[in-house]
């Protein structure tokens, strides 16, 4: 229960919806709990008036007393008829504050858990499949609902009655009550050791069910590989070998829970033969009436429900608990990323390294090491290198997607650690290498980086990532909805988009981590001639492995295994005849071939 603790907060938020919601539970239980007594005073009453009607046989006041009969059953019947009437009203009131409450609350945890889930660096999502953190989103959160909602609920119901008829019952005669319940706590075991193995066996459905997930979503996402590769058969048995072991789980459960109404209905038979026995041995005693035994049967039936409730309550509280464990697990982790709180105003565009050095902590791979270079503003920073020589890295320290494991960057003077992290990333532009576009209009993944952008800025977004002919070409142009991960578009196609989204930002730094990589050669020329215009007095960092791209850059910095071998302007370094002209010869023999 500790776990529940974390919802507290949404039971204090919510106060004013419990409160009520907990007096109509009350209130509905008594009009449920009074019928018992009516239905004994009627069944009295027909076993009085028949005496009567019997010892007016052949006089007139026979059909008088037959109509005092038929009015008291009426009046009776009216009144069983009322009391529902109110408790249904009641129930309607209980469920319009406790089960409305809950579906306050789910909504609250899950923009709660989605606005975490934004804070959480980019290590988390390496370390965390997808499937699993939109299951703790929803699943997870679902089972917490129950509990904040119909296990309250059913709880709070579950004491109020079974007190209630208790009560009533013990007042009428405490030696048939007691006969009556006997059965009662042999069903609250079996129903509870039932659903302790429900439980075990839900737990198990849901990581499986988790796991499942995580596999259609992979395999959905990867589609045009699957196809590529004719693996449509393989990934159709791994799913359904997936599947069956998530069915034979599910059978599992279904197997244990039919277990459960046969006992309950079983217990529940002896409690009412146990009455009928004892209960027409005292009438005939004339301890009570024969209305006290229907009493007894509508309050034995009445307790059936608190005492089922109570498996299926503890049921709801363990899962609920399970679940919220899971949540908290992510809700207390702290992002690793800090912001600060300093501005830089104005913003220039400087760039330091100063021994840089990082590791990545989920796989250990050192990929820099005492990296240490400096780019004045306004100025074209290239580099290159083979892959895993740290390319990348350098990009996402720079994003502060990571923080540097020693040493410091700088920008204009300023660790960027100290730097308020939504105003410095709002002053760059980055283009990945693995480009991500959504599930929406090409305008809208273009226009995605800003808030309030005219279609103006669009279209010249477009232009400047020499992407706006291929768009005009569609039939829709700008509103072409593309499909999951831009799957409408070509590679190319995808990288220029990309481009554009990071243009109309009109940002101070630019960052292109090897994004031309699948853009012919003309129109590589187009989109860097037109940065080199949008781009003065601005500062831009191109990450490539085709020297074409890089060789007007006011600096070149070749990297090899986290190591920065050489660095200055192409000419300097074909010059040095070393690492860097090595692959300008490779690259243009690889052009001649």
């Amino acid at each position: 229960m500790k776990e529940l603790l974390y919802l507290n907060k949404y039971f204090i938020k919510y106060k004013w919806r419990i409160i009520p919601g907990l007096i109509f539970v009350i209130i509905s239980n008594m009009f449920q709990v009074v019928p018992a007594k009516v239905v004994a005073h009627a069944f009295n009453l027909i076993t009085a008036n028949i005496s009567i009607y019997r010892l007016f046989n052949g006089f007139n006041q026979q059909s008088l007393a037959y109509d005092i009969f038929g009015y008291g059953l009426l009046f009776f019947a009216l009144l069983i008829l009322l009391l529902y009437l109110l408790r249904g009203l009641f129930l309607f009131f209980m469920r319009q504050t406790i089960i409305l409450m809950s579906r306050h609350i789910e909504f609250d945890m899950k923009n709660e858990i989605y606005a975490h889930y934004q804070k959480l660096s980019l290590g988390f999502y390496r370390r965390n499949n997808t499937g699993d953190l939109m299951n703790r989103a929803t699943e997870d959160v679902n089972r917490v609902r129950m509990y904040v909602g119909p296990a309250i609920m059913y709880t709070t119901n579950t004491i109020v009655l079974f007190i209630t008829a208790l009560t009533f019952m013990f007042l009428v005669n405490a030696k048939l009550a007691f006969y009556a319940v006997l059965p009662l706590p042999v069903l609250t075991l079996i129903i509870y050791n039932v659903n302790t193995s429900i439980n075990r066996k839900s737990e198990s459905i849901q990581q499986q069910l988790s796991k499942l997930s995580s596999f259609v979503q992979e395999r959905f996402s990867g589609i045009r590989v699957i196809k590529a590769y004719v693996r449509e058969f393989y990934a159709q048995q791994v799913f359904a070998v997936e599947s069956n072991t998530y069915k034979h789980s599910a059978m599992g459960l279904v197997k244990v829970q039919a277990l459960f109404f046969p006992a309950m209905l079983l217990l529940v038979g002896i409690s009412t033969i146990i009455t009928v026995f004892i209960g027409g041995k005292q009438v005939i005693e004339g301890t009570i009436t024969p209305g006290n035994i229907a009493e007894f049967i509508i309050y034995i039936n009445l307790l059936t429900f608190p005492v089922t409730m109570l498996g299926w309550v503890t049921t709801l509280i363990q899962r609920a608990a399970a679940s919220q464990k899971r949540i908290n697990e992510f809700l207390h982790l702290e992002p690793e990323i800090k912001s600060g709180t300093q501005t830089i105003q104005p913003f220039k565009g400087g760039i330091r390294f100063n021994h840089v050095s990082f590791t990545y902590a989920d796989t250990g791979i050192k990929a820099l090491s005492d990296v240490n270079f400096e780019i004045e503003p306004g100025k074209f920073l290239a580099i290159i290198g083979k892959t895993g020589s740290g390319k990348s890295t350098i990009a996402n320290l720079l994003m502060r997607m990571y923080d540097v494991e020693q040493g410091s960057i700088e920008i204009d003077g300023s660790d960027v650690r100290s730097l308020d992290l939504s105003a410095y990333r709002n002053e760059l532009g980055f283009v990945p290498q693995e480009v991500f576009l959504f599930s929406d209009t090409i305008k809208n993944n273009i226009a995605f980086g800003l808030d309030q952008v005219s279609f103006n800025q669009v279209e010249n977004a477009a232009k400047n990532a020499a992407v706006y002919h291929n768009i005009m070409y569609l039939k829709e142009k700008f509103d072409t909805l593309l499909g999951e991960r831009g799957i409408t578009l070509s590679g190319g196609q995808k990288q220029r988009v990309s481009i554009a989204r990071a243009l109309v930002k009109e940002p101070k730094i630019l960052i292109l981590d090897d994004c031309l990589s699948a853009v012919d050669t003309k129109t590589e020329e187009e989109i860097l001639g037109n940065l080199g215009r949008i781009m003065q007095n601005k500062t831009c960092v191109v990450i490539a492995h085709r020297i074409s791209t890089i060789k007007n850059a006011d600096k070149i910095i070749v990297l090899d295994n986290g190591h920065i071998v050489e660095q200055g302007t192409h000419i300097e370094l074909l010059t040095n005849n070393k690492v860097y002209a090595e692959i300008y010869r490779n690259q243009l023999l690889e052009e001649e071939q």
